[in-house]
């Protein structure tokens, strides 16, 4: 089983959590043309200035996304 890897975009300000919640959107589009076999994606409020959207890949996809998308961060994605 490959690893998972959480790429994460941060969006800041006012508008942060909005935008996150927007890019969102943009993530389930980008997995629908590309056809790829990933399903986790969202959007999480880290403050009142500070918000997050994600998208989860395994390692196979993890260049393809990252070249493509650039996300600001990534780190290792676990279930609980």
């Amino acid at each position: 089983m490959s690893r998972k890897i959480k790429m994460i975009w941060d969006f800041r300000g006012p508008a942060g959590a909005k935008t996150a919640e927007h890019h969102e959107i943009h993530l389930k589009e980008y997995i629908a043309i590309e056809k790829l076999p990933l399903n986790i994606t969202g959007f999480e409020i880290r403050s009142e200035l500070h918000a997050i959207a994600f998208m989860v890949v395994t390692d196979e996809h993890m260049k393809q996304v990252r070249d493509a998308l650039k996300p600001h961060r990534a780190e290792i994605y676990e279930e609980i």
